[in-house]
């Protein structure tokens, strides 16, 4: 395993957001984190990592600024962090967590938690969730790490579509630190959230196995969720688009997920949908499969960041009448 590296002059300088800068190097695009390496400006000296863009990942093709050679070096830790996020990594940095400042809630009281297994879930769970409720997200690792990334996380709060984005290990760039997805559902539950949404950052990890994929978080966050008292539900992915066959129909990510679920959540599937009731057996028992109306959701997403594989509402329709179902359950469940 090798970082593929290189040396670099920032040519150029775009949008800048919290904690996300996005740049040229070279005249290459790139982003850099300045959380992390450093704020950036045109001209600095950078070495960054190009490995995703050579490889053409469809969610990370583009080069990422690894240090700041200019204004990077002798960079502080943040006051009074003590807990080391990417421990002993290349770039591991000092924060604080969550679980050292409190309080924690010990119970979420029923408190709605709905599990992601892709990061294009994220806008129409939201839209479904709706506006006026304090719903925060939880990004755990299965996709890319940066909160700062998420171009849905940046237009969600912009819409009052959440209120704010925890990032757990090994992720980071969020609103907020925490080290397990158990402590920031407490964390959440302590600050009045209404509702909370895990997942993963854009890109899921793959190899095309049944337990070899980012998505089986979506899983281990219901299972978290179900032992502190929260109520999880689970969204389906669902495609009758995808080319893959493991995918199409009842993708086999929330089979895998379901399967180590220690307590059957909340399964939301569009009213009226066809579903393979094989697909969603579980060896201890069935999850509690819910039919979820789902005839407003286009109109709902509206002005929202809709793209899955390539694929907008038109070409997969069902794939975010899915994740709009699961948000729209979620609320139902509201105490």
């Amino acid at each position: 395993m090798a970082a593929t590296l290189r040396r670099g002059t920032v040519t150029a300088v775009g949008e800048r957001h919290p904690g996300l800068a996005r740049i040229e190097v070279d005249g290459l695009p790139a982003v850099a984190y300045p959380g992390l390496t450093g704020p950036v400006a045109l001209g600095d000296e950078v070495i960054v990592n190009t490995q995703a863009r050579e490889l053409g990942l469809g969610s990370g093709g583009f080069d990422i600024v690894a240090v700041n050679l200019t204004r990077g070096l002798g960079l502080a830790p943040a006051p009074g962090a003590h807990v080391v996020s990417g421990p002993y990594a290349p770039l591991q940095s000092a924060v604080r967590h969550v679980e050292e400042d409190g309080p924690l809630a010990p119970w979420l009281g029923g408190l709605p938690v709905v599990c992601c297994s892709l990061h294009s879930q994220l806008a129409p769970v939201c839209a479904g969730l709706g506006e006026g409720l304090a719903t925060v997200y939880v990004q755990h690792g299965g996709g890319a790490l940066p909160v700062a990334l998420s171009d849905a996380v940046r237009q969600l709060k912009q819409r009052g579509l959440l209120v704010a984005a925890v990032a757990v290990a090994p992720c980071f760039a969020g609103d907020a630190q925490a080290v397990t997805v158990a402590a920031a559902l407490q964390w959440a539950a302590a600050r009045g959230a209404q509702a909370v949404v895990c997942g993963i950052g854009p890109g899921v990890v793959g190899t095309a196995s049944a337990y070899g994929h980012g998505g089986l978080a979506a899983g281990d966050a219901a299972n978290a969720a179900a032992a502190l008292g929260g109520r999880p539900v689970l969204v389906a992915r669902v495609s009758v688009a995808d080319p893959r066959e493991r995918h199409r129909g009842l993708s086999h990510h929330t089979v895998s997920a379901l399967s180590l679920c220690r307590s059957a959540p909340f399964l939301a599937w569009p009213a009226g949908a066809e579903l393979q009731d094989a697909a969603v057996a579980r060896p201890d028992g069935v999850p509690l499969l819910r039919d979820v109306a789902t005839a407003g959701w286009r109109a709902a997403c509206a002005g929202l960041p809709l793209s899955h594989m390539g694929r907008g509402p038109d070409e997969d329709p069902h794939f975010f009448a899915a994740a709009y179902a699961a948000g729209v359950l979620a609320r139902e469940l509201v105490a």
